[in-house]
C-alpha cells in the first residue's frame, strides 16, 4: 500500500470516530422526550418537592451559577438549564417561579429540589417536602 493510501485511510479512520464521538456524546445529554414536540413550554408534572440545605449556599450548581438560598432557582432531573418553571403547592394554591439551574442527587422519586427562599415562598420550610404542580413558562 503506498504512503498516500496510508494516510487516506487513516484520514477515514479518524473521521469515524470523530462522528462516533459526536453521536456519543449526543446520547449522553439530557433526556428528551419527543412527546414535548421541540419544546419543553407547557409541560407539566406533579410531584415532591423539597429544598436545598443551607450548607449548599455559596456552592456551584450544575449549570455553574452559584446556588443562593435567597434565589429563586431550582434542580431538575431533566428541565434544560434556563427554564422557567411555576411550582404551585397542591395543598394551598400557591405557587412561585423559579429558574432551573441545577441537576440533583434526588431520593424517592422527587425530581425537583427549589432553593430555600423559592419553597418557604409556597410552604413552611418545617414540612420538609411536599406535594407541587411543575410547570414550565
Amino acid at each position: 500500500m503506498s504512503h498516500q493510501g496510508r494516510e487516506g485511510k487513516v484520514q477515514y479512520i479518524q473521521k469515524g470516530l470523530l462522528l462516533s464521538l459526536c453521536l456519543l456524546l449526543a446520547a449522553c445529554s439530557s433526556r428528551y422526550d419527543e412527546s414535548h414536540g421541540g419544546s419543553w413550554r407547557g409541560y407539566s408534572e406533579s410531584v415532591y418537592a423539597t429544598y436545598y440545605a443551607d450548607r449548599y449556599h455559596g456552592k456551584k450548581t450544575a449549570s455553574g451559577e452559584l446556588y443562593r438560598n435567597n434565589a429563586n432557582s431550582a434542580a431538575h432531573m431533566e428541565l434544560p438549564f434556563g427554564s422557567m418553571v411555576r411550582v404551585t403547592n397542591l395543598a394551598n394554591g400557591k405557587s412561585v417561579v423559579v429558574k432551573v439551574n441545577d441537576r440533583g442527587a434526588f431520593k424517592n422519586g422527587r425530581i425537583i429540589d427549589l432553593s430555600k427562599s423559592a419553597f418557604s415562598s409556597i410552604a413552611n420550610i418545617r414540612d420538609g417536602i411536599i406535594k407541587v404542580k411543575v410547570e414550565v413558562l
